[in-house]
């Protein structure tokens, strides 16, 4: 394995809380690992576990799902 493997993240993050929080980071200026691909969704509740497997399928080495 290599020594600086950065596994990529898929987020798919609540449009109403881990969305707007990943927006206040930004515009505050902090910043979170760029190996995490946020994807806003209008509700967790309504992710599909098919997208779960698309994006481990299509080589994503992790998911999260924030709401």
């Amino acid at each position: 394995m290599e020594k600086n493997f950065e596994p990529v993240i898929v987020g798919y993050l609540c449009n109403w809380c881990a969305y707007a929080g990943a927006d206040l980071a930004g515009v505050s200026r902090l910043a979170y690992p760029a190996n995490m691909r946020p994807i806003r969704v209008m509700c967790t509740g309504m992710v599909h576990p098919e997208l779960v497997v698309h994006a481990l399928s299509k080589g994503a080495d992790g998911v999260i799902v924030m709401g």
